[in-house]
C-alpha cells in the first residue's frame, strides 16, 4: 500500500487510548500529592461522592484526549523539503523539521501501544536537545514506510559511504549478528550500577519516609525506641543485617531493570548502521550511524570479566551537553567476539592503544589531600572543638580512609590516555574500567592548560572536543599534549570530512 505523506493526516483512531493514558499519567503526576490524601483519608469519604468525581475526571480526561487526536496532523512539504506536525487543543503548535537536518528516527512500542497494536515513532535532529518530533499511535507498516521517507538522503549517503569503504564485515543483511542471551542480562544485573541503584534506594525510602510524616502528622518515630532497639542489638549484628538488606535490595533492582529494559536485545545490520531493537514491557528500535558515532566507551569489571560480558556505551552527535547523557545508547551483555565485530562496522578497523600518557603524581597528591586529609582534617576539628562525641565515631573515619584511599589509587593506576594515528583511548575507573574511544577525525576542538607551578614540572592537562561530548586528562607530559594538540588542530583545519 502506498502512503502519500504530502496530504496532511492523524494518527490511527485506537491512538486515542494512548493519548487517554498519557493524559492520565501527565495529570497524576501533577496531582499525586490529592490523590494520596484520598487514599489515605479513603474511610472519610462519601463513596458517592468520590465515585461521581473520579467518573467526572475521567471524562475531562477522555474529552482532552479526543481532541489532541483530533488537532494532531502531521505531513511531509516535498516543496520546502520538511516535514511538518501541527498539534495543541487551545495552544495551537506547529513543528517544521528540516529532512537535511534530521539525525535519527525510532520506530519504540510502549505496553499499551502493544495491546492495541500501534507503534511511536521519534524524530531527532541534530539541531535540538530533544525529541523534535513525535507520532504516538501510526501501524507498523506506516511507521517503517515513513521512516524510511525521512531518513532517504541518509540512505543515499550511506550507500556511498558503503561504495568507498575498503574494509567490510562478513555479516549477513537484516539477520541478527549479536543477540545477548538472557544469562548474559543476569549477570550483567548482577555485577553493575550498585553506586547508583544504592543512591535511588535511599532516595526512594527517604522521599517515602518524609511525604508520609507530612501527610499523616499523628505519624511519628519513637526515638527512644529505636535507640532502646539498636541497642538491644550487636552493632555488628545490626549493621550487619542493614548491609546484606541493602545488597539484596540492589541486586533484585539491577536485575529487573536490566532484564525489563533490554530483554531480547538484538543487534543487526542495517545499510552498513546498526539496528538495535530490545525491551520487554516498552520495546525500542533504533539506528546507530557509523559516521554519527562520537565516542565510544567499554566498560567491564573484575566480576564481569570473569563472566567474560562488558557493556558498550555510544554517543552520537548531539547539539546539547545537558542531552548527552539521555542520548547513550547502550548494548550490555556482550562478549568479546560481539564487540570485535561491533567495532569492525562502527570503525571499519579495530582500535588499538598506541602511545600512553601517564599522569603525573602530583594528580593523586590533590585529590587525597581534598578527599582525605581535608574531610578528615574538618572531621577532628570539630569533634575537638565543637563536639567531642563525634570522636566515639572514630572507626567511622578509619573505615573512610580506607576505603576512599583503595578507590583514588586504583582510580590514578588506571587513568591512562593512549594515543596513535586513528584513535584516542582514553582509560578511567576504579572499579568499573571504562576505555573511551575517539576517531581522530571526530575532534572538533582541542584545549590544552597548565598552570604556572606546573611549567616546571612540564605538565598540563587537554580536553579533546567532540559533537558527542567531551574527554579531559590531566596533568599528563605537556610536551606531549602540545605536539598531539597540534596535530590534531592541524588535521581538523586540513580535513574535508562532512560526518555530520
Amino acid at each position: 500500500m502506498k502512503h502519500d505523506f504530502n496530504q496532511p493526516q492523524r494518527q490511527s483512531p485506537i491512538g486515542v487510548l494512548v493519548m487517554f493514558v498519557d493524559t492520565l499519567q501527565l495529570w497524576a503526576r501533577g496531582l499525586w500529592p490529592v490523590l494520596l490524601v484520598y487514599i489515605v483519608k479513603f474511610k472519610d469519604l462519601n463513596t458517592i461522592y468520590l465515585g461521581l468525581g473520579i467518573v467526572s475526571f475521567l471524562l475531562i480526561i477522555a474529552f482532552v484526549a479526543y481532541l489532541k487526536y483530533l488537532n494532531f496532523k502531521f505531513y511531509l512539504d516535498d516543496k520546502n523539503e520538511e516535514f511538518v506536525i501541527n498539534e495543541g487543543i487551545l495552544n495551537k503548535k506547529s513543528t517544521i523539521i528540516q529532512l537535511d537536518r534530521i539525525q535519527q528516527v525510532d520506530i519504540n512500542q510502549s505496553l499499551i501501544q502493544r495491546i492495541i497494536g500501534v507503534y511511536e515513532l521519534n524524530v531527532d535532529t541534530a539541531g535540538s536537545a530533544k525529541k523534535e518530533g513525535r507520532i504516538r499511535a501510526i501501524s507498523h507498516a506506516l511507521a517503517l514506510t515513513l521512516k524510511a521517507r525521512l531518513l532517504e538522503d541518509d540512505a543515499v549517503k550511506e550507500k556511498e559511504i558503503s561504495e568507498e569503504a575498503t574494509v567490510h564485515t562478513p555479516i549477513n543483511q537484516n539477520q541478527p549478528f549479536v543477540k545477548i542471551s538472557f544469562l548474559s542480562l543476569l549477570k550483567v544485573g548482577i555485577t553493575t550500577n550498585y553506586v547508583k541503584t544504592f543512591g535511588l534506594v535511599l532516595a526512594f525510602i527517604m522521599t517515602i519516609f518524609d511525604n508520609v510524616k507530612r501527610i499523616i502528622p499523628e505519624y511519628e518515630v519513637d526515638d527512644e525506641q529505636l535507640e532502646n532497639f539498636v541497642e538491644s542489638q550487636s552493632t555488628i549484628q545490626y549493621v550487619g543485617f542493614v548491609f546484606l538488606i541493602l545488597i539484596l535490595l540492589i541486586l533484585i533492582i539491577n536485575l529487573i531493570r536490566v532484564v525489563f529494559k533490554y530483554f531480547d536485545y538484538k543487534v543487526t545490520k542495517h545499510n552498513d548502521s546498526l539496528l538495535l531493537s530490545f525491551g520487554l514491557l516498552s520495546t525500542k528500535s533504533t539506528i546507530v550511524k557509523p559516521e554519527k558515532v562520537q565516542i565510544v566507551t567499554v566498560t567491564r569489571n573484575y566480576f564481569q570479566k570473569k563472566f567474560d560480558v562488558l557493556e558498550i556505551k555510544i554517543k552520537q552527535a548531539t547539539s546539547s551537553d545537558t542531552d548527552i547523557k539521555k542520548s547513550i545508547i547502550e548494548i550490555p551483555g556482550c562478549n568479546e567476539k560481539e564487540k570485535i565485530a561491533i567495532f569492525k562496522l562502527l570503525f571499519h578497523i579495530l582500535p588499538e592503544k598506541g602511545i600512553v600518557l601517564k599522569p603525573n603524581y602530583r594528580k593523586l597528591v590533590f585529590v587525597l589531600f581534598l578527599f582525605i586529609i581535608l574531610p578528615v582534617g574538618l572531621f577532628f576539628i570539630f569533634a575537638f572543638y565543637l563536639d567531642s562525641t563525634l570522636l566515639s565515631y572514630s572507626y567511622v573515619v578509619l573505615f573512610y580512609i580506607v576505603f576512599i584511599g583503595l578507590v583514588l589509587c586504583f582510580g590514578f593506576l588506571n587513568n591512562r590516555l593512549y594515543i596513535n594515528d586513528n584513535f584516542i583511548i582514553k582509560q578511567s575507573g576504579a572499579w568499573d574500567i571504562d576505555n573511551a574511544i575517539i576517531e581522530t577525525s571526530k575532534i572538533q576542538g582541542v584545549t590544552t592548560s597548565q598552570l604556572f607551578w606546573h611549567k616546571r614540572a612540564d605538565i598540563g592537562s587537554v580536553i579533546i572536543h567532540t559533537a558527542g561530548g567531551d574527554l579531559a586528562f590531566q596533568l599528563g607530559n605537556f610536551t606531549l599534549i602540545k605536539q598531539y594538540a597540534n596535530q590534531w588542530l592541524y588535521e581538523i583545519e586540513t580535513s574535508d570530512s562532512n560526518w555530520m
